[in-house]
C-alpha cells in the first residue's frame, strides 16, 4: 500500500506518506515508511489491516506497542486500528548521518499472547543548509610557493543525506585560486585551494575569496565562507654568527647553571625572518645534551650535568641558528669546551695476578701478588702512595713499571700458627684534598707436612680384665696431627718388633683407621699378668710422618678358678678322707685339718670354710679361715661311732665359687700304745708350728728389711729422675697365682697380695714378690679378734687406693693389702671382705 499527500504550492507544505505493508502470516514483521517533519496524527498504516483482524480485535485482545523509555514515535487507535504519528520527527534527532533511518518497535497482542515487530522509516527531507564553523578562515601562504600547491580549506555541514547533503563546491572569480573537491565517502567533501600561479607580495599583499557550499536539493541550498589569503615575504637572508671560532676553558666539577660562553647571531630580514632561535646540531652526542644546554633566544651555554675531566677531557659542540620564518634559513658554528683538571678521584687498586693459596714452607720474597694502582686524575693530581696497612709477614715491592707493585713474603709463614691473612692494601694521592682507597686480599696458607701426628697420652697405660670376648675392642688410642687434609689423616700400627713379647703382640690387632685396638683371644691373668708394647702413627703426607707411643698393658684378674681341695684327698683323687679319733679327747682337740688353694688372687683367692653338713652340730666346730675342725666338747661313751662331715670352701669373689670336701670321722677305743703314739704325735706337731714360727719370724723380718731399703731407693730414684717416664715392673715367672688363707699350701708362710691398681715409678715392689704382690711382715695381735677387720685405704695417689685389711682369730690376725679397682679414687674408706 502506498499513500502520498501534497498540499498547497509551497514545498514545505507537502509531505509525502508511504506506507509499505509487508504481511507474512502470523508473527511476521510489519514496515512502513513516512516522511520527517510531517504533522502529528499523520496517517502511518492500518495495523489491524495489515495484521488480518477485525477493528474490534485490537481493543479486545489489549493490543499495545511496547515502548522503552523513550516516548514512541507512533500510536494506534484501538477503534479503527489506524497506526498515526505521536509526535515530531526529526530523522537528524533519531538517527543523524545513519542511512536509512529505521525505528524498530514491538507490538504485544493477548489472550492469546503474540508478539507482532514493526519497523517505520524515518525519510529524510531538504530542511537543512550547509553550514560552515567560522564566517571567515585566514591562510598565510609565500610569495615563493609554486604553482599548483594545495591548500586544504574548512568542509561545510550539512545534516541532511544523500542527495540532499553537500554535492559541490564555488570559489569565488580570482585569477590565482581554484578550488578542487575530494570525496572521502559517508556525504564527505573536502575543499582544497590550488594555486593557479606565483604570488607577489609587493603587487598584492592579500587576497579575499568567497567559498560556497550547495546541496542537491531542488531547489538547491547553500552557505558560504570568506577566505582571506595573506601573501608572506620570502625569507632570502640566512643568520651571520659573530665570531669565526668559539672555544672556552673551564674546570671540571662546575655547578650547574654556570654559564659556559654565548653566541650570538644576526638576520638581515625583517619580522619573524630576521628573529634568531638557537639550538644544538642534530648530530650533538648525547654526553654533550646531559651535560650542556642553550638558551633558544639568547644564545647562552649553560651547565647542566655533572662535568668530568675523567670522563672527556674536551667538547666539541656544534650551534644552530634559525630565523623564525615560515621556510626558516639557517647558520651553523662549533664550540670548543676545553676541561681542567682538578683532584678529585680517589687512587683505585687492581689486583693484576693473585695466587689466593700459598705453601707454608715458600722461601722469603716469594711473591703472592701482583698489584696496579692507578688515579683517574692527570699530573701531581695521578700521583699515588701505596702500603700494607696490617703488621703481616708481607710486604710492597715496587716495580720497573710505574705504579705497579708485588706483594711479597718478608718473612716465614706457618699454616699451624695463622692460616689465613686479610691483606689490606692502601693508595693514597700526594696533593689535597687528599684521597685514600683500600682493598683487602685474603691469602690462604696450605699446608705441608712438618707435624708428626702426636699421641694424646704418653705413655698408654690400659687394664683389661682378663676372660675377655676374642676379636672385640679392649681399647683405643688416638693421635693427632696439626697439619690438614692428607698430611692430617692418621694410620695406625702395631710395631712388632723382636722380643719376649712377641707372643702377646700376635695377638693383639689394631684398626688403622680408628686406633681401636682388639684382642684376637682371651688373656688368662694366671699365665699374663701385664706385657707392653709400642703403636706408630703415621700421617698421609709426602714423605710421611710418623710418631710412637708405649702401651702399658695390664690384665686383671677375675674370679674363674675354683677352689682345689688338697686335704683331704683319697686314692682316688677325691675330696674325702677318714679320721679316727679316740672318744677320750676334749674340748678344742684339733681333729683334722682340711687344705685348700684358689689359682686366683685378692678377694677372688681368699678361702673361707663352713661345713656344708654335719651330724652332730655340738660336737665339732671348724675355723672359718684356718679349715681346723676341734672338737666343741670331751666325746662321751653315747656319742656316735662315726660322723660325715661336709666341708664348703668358698671364694671371696663377687660371684663366689665353692668346693666341696668329706671328713668321716670314727670314734675308736683309746688304747695305751696309740695314746702314747698320739701324745708323741701332739708333741712333734707342737715342735713342728714352734719351728714353722721362728722361720716365718725370720722371713718377715727379711722381708721388712728389704722393704724398707727399697722405699728408700725408689724414693731417690724418684727425686733423680724427669718428669716424662715410662712405668717398669717386675714379673715373676714362677709365681702360681694362688691366694691361701692363712698357711699356703706350697709355701708354706703367709702372703698378702696387691691386685689391680695402676702402678707408677712411685709404687713399691720388693724383690721376690709376685708382679702386683706386695709382701707385708705379719702382725699378730693378741686381743682375740675374729673375722675380718676394716680396711684402711693407703693409695698411691693415681687411679685407684691401696686398703690394708686385717684378719684375726683367736690365734692371731693377718694383714692383706688390696687395690680398689681403677677409677675409684672417691671410694675413701671401705670394708674389706
Amino acid at each position: 500500500m502506498e499513500q502520498r499527500q501534497c498540499g498547497g504550492r509551497r514545498q514545505l507544505g507537502c509531505w509525502l506518506a508511504f506506507v509499505l505493508f509487508l504481511f507474512h502470516g502470523a508473527g511476521a514483521q510489519l514496515r512502513y515508511s513516512i516522511s520527517e517533519e510531517v504533522q502529528e496524527g499523520t496517517m502511518v498504516g492500518n495495523i489491524a489491516k495489515d495484521l488480518g483482524l477485525d477493528k474490534g480485535a485490537l481493543k479486545g485482545r489489549a493490543y499495545r506497542i511496547v515502548a522503552g523509555t523513550a516516548e514512541p514515535i507512533v500510536e494506534v487507535n484501538l477503534d479503527d486500528g489506524i497506526l498515526y504519528v505521536a509526535r515530531r520527527l526529526d530523522r537528524e534527532e533519531e538517527c543523524e548521518r545513519i542511512s536509512p533511518c529505521v525505528i524498530n518497535l514491538k507490538t504485544v497482542l493477548e489472550h492469546p499472547l503474540e508478539v507482532q515487530y514493526v519497523a517505520v522509516e524515518i525519510l529524510d527531507i531538504n530542511d537543512h543548509s550547509p553550514v560552515f564553523q567560522e564566517k571567515e578562515k585566514k591562510l598565510e601562504i609565500s610569495e615563493s610557493a609554486m604553482p599548483g600547491a594545495r591548500f586544504q580549506l574548512q568542509a561545510g555541514r550539512d545534516p541532511d543525506v544523500g542527495q540532499f547533503s553537500i554535492q559541490q563546491y564555488k570559489l569565488s572569480h580570482n585569477d590565482y585560486f581554484r578550488v578542487e573537491v575530494k570525496d572521502r565517502g559517508e556525504d564527505r567533501k573536502v575543499p582544497f585551494l590550488v594555486l593557479l600561479k606565483q604570488l607577489d607580495r609587493e603587487t598584492t599583499a592579500r587576497h579575499h575569496l568567497r567559498l560556497t557550499a550547495v546541496d542537491g536539493g531542488k531547489p538547491p541550498k547553500s552557505g558560504s565562507i570568506e577566505i582571506i589569503v595573506d601573501v608572506l615575504d620570502v625569507n632570502d637572508n640566512s643568520p651571520v654568527f659573530d665570531r669565526e671560532v668559539y672555544s672556552v676553558s673551564l674546570n671540571e666539577n662546575l655547578p650547574v647553571g654556570t654559564v659556559v660562553i654565548q653566541v650570538n647571531a644576526t638576520d638581515s630580514d625583517q619580522g619573524a625572518n630576521s628573529e634568531i632561535i638557537y639550538s644544538f646540531g642534530k648530530e650533538v652526542d648525547l654526553k654533550v645534551l646531559d651535560r650542556f644546554s642553550i638558551d633558544p633566544n639568547t644564545g647562552e651555554i649553560k651547565v647542566i650535568g655533572h662535568i668530568d675531566f675523567e670522563e672527556s677531557r674536551s667538547y666539541e659542540i656544534d650551534i644552530h641558528a634559525s630565523d623564525k620564518g615560515p621556510v626558516p634559513l639557517t647558520a651553523d658554528k662549533s664550540v670548543m669546551i676545553t676541561i681542567n683538571d682538578v683532584n678529585d678521584n680517589a687512587p683505585q687498586i687492581e689486583v693484576t695476578s693473585f695466587f689466593n693459596a700459598i705453601r707454608e714452607d715458600v722461601k722469603i720474597g716469594t711473591t703472592v701478588a701482583l698489584i696496579s694502582v692507578s688515579d683517574l686524575d692527570s699530573g701531581i693530581n695521578g700521583q699515588v702512595l701505596c702500603a700494607i696497612k696490617q703488621d703481616v709477614p708481607f710486604t710492597l715491592s715496587p716495580s720497573l713499571q710505574e705504579n705497579m707493585y708485588s706483594v711479597v713474603t718478608k718473612s716465614q709463614l706457618d699454616r699451624e700458627n695463622i692460616s689465613q691473612y686479610e691483606v689490606t692494601i692502601t693508595a693514597k694521592n700526594t696533593k689535597e684534598p687528599m684521597f685514600s682507597t683500600e682493598k683487602t686480599i685474603t691469602i690462604v696458607v696450605s699446608d705441608v707436612n712438618d707435624n708428626r701426628p702426636e699421641f694424646s697420652a704418653r705413655p698408654y697405660t690400659f687394664y683389661i680384665t682378663e676372660n675377655n670376648s676374642p676379636g672385640a675392642s679392649v681399647f683405643s688410642v688416638k693421635a693427632s696431627d696439626e697439619d690438614e687434609g692428607e698430611n692430617a689423616l692418621i694410620s695406625y700400627q702395631i710395631i712388632r718388633e723382636s722380643s719376649a713379647e712377641t707372643k702377646f703382640l700376635s695377638i693383639m690387632n689394631i684398626n688403622p683407621e680408628t686406633g681401636e685396638v682388639m684382642a684376637l683371644k682371651s688373656f688368662d691373668f694366671e699365665t699374663v699378668k701385664n706385657f707392653h708394647f709400642q703403636v706408630m702413627a703415621t700421617d698421609g703426607g709426602n714423605p710421611p710422618l710418623s710418631g710412637n707411643v708405649t702401651v702399658n698393658v695390664f690384665i686383671l684378674d677375675q674370679n674363674d678358678n675354683t677352689p682345689v681341695i688338697l686335704y683331704p684327698v683319697s686314692s682316688n683323687s677325691s675330696a674325702e678322707g677318714v679320721e679316727e679319733i679316740p672318744r677320750n679327747m676334749k674340748a678344742g682337740d684339733l681333729v683334722t685339718k682340711v687344705r685348700a688353694y684358689d689359682a686366683d688372687i685378692g678377694y677372688n683367692g681368699w678361702l673361707l670354710f663352713s661345713f656344708g653338713q654335719v651330724t652332730d652340730h655340738s660336737l665339732f666346730s671348724l675355723d672359718r679361715y684356718t679349715g681346723q675342725i676341734r672338737t666343741l666338747r670331751s666325746l662321751t661313751e653315747t656319742d656316735e661311732a662315726e660322723h660325715r662331715l661336709l666341708i664348703l670352701v668358698k671364694d671371696n669373689g663377687n660371684v663366689s665359687l665353692t668346693a666341696t670336701a668329706t671328713v668321716t670321722v670314727k670314734l675308736v677305743e683309746p688304747k695305751e700304745a696309740f695314746a702314747a703314739s698320739d701324745v708323741k704325735s701332739e708333741a712333734k706337731v707342737d715342735q713342728e708350728e714352734d719351728n714353722v714360727t721362728f722361720y716365718l719370724i725370720i722371713t718377715l723380718g727379711s722381708v721388712s728389711l728389704l722393704f724398707v731399703i727399697s722405699i728408700i731407693v725408689l724414693i731417690a730414684m724418684q727425686c733423680s729422675k724427669s718428669t716424662e717416664y715410662t712405668s717398669k715392673y717386675l714379673t715373676d715367672t714362677n709365681y702360681d697365682g694362688t691366694l691361701c688363707h692363712s698357711i699356703q699350701y706350697r709355701s708354706g708362710d703367709k702372703r698378702y697380695m696387691l691386685v689391680g691398681p695402676r702402678m707408677s715409678i712411685g709404687s713399691t715392689v720388693v724383690p721376690g714378690s709376685h708382679a702386683n704382690t706386695l709382701v707385708l711382715p705379719d702382725r699378730r695381735h693378741t686381743s682375740g679378734e675374729k673375722g675380718p677387720v676394716e680396711g684402711q685405704e693407703v693409695g698411691n695417689g693415681t687411679d685407684g687406693g691401696l686398703h690394708l685389711c686385717r684378719y684375726g682369730d683367736e690365734r692371731g690376725t693377718s694383714e692383706s693389702i688390696m687395690a680398689a679397682p681403677s677409677g675409684n679414687r672417691s671410694i675413701g674408706r671401705r670394708p674389706c671382705r
